[in-house]
């Protein structure tokens, strides 16, 4: 696989793409792990699970706007 700054344009919009999405999906599995778990523990760990996600997804999408792919 190729270093992403290595890529060419297309390439890196196509792996941004491709982050993105899977990441979308790992949110949205995050989101139902933490609405339908009940045990105190498990509760904490899901919220740490949704923040490191969101975190993730929220830095694609800036990623995606500053080198001006979306």
């Amino acid at each position: 696989r190729q270093k992403q700054a290595d890529a060419p344009p297309d390439t890196r919009k196509q792996q941004l793409m491709e982050d993105l999405r899977r990441t979308k999906g790992a949110l949205d599995q995050a989101y139902s792990n933490f609405e339908n778990v009940v045990d105190p523990d498990l509760i904490d760990c899901s919220i740490y699970e949704l923040k490191a996600v969101q975190m993730r997804y929220r830095f694609l999408l800036k990623s995606g706007r500053i080198t001006g792919k979306m």
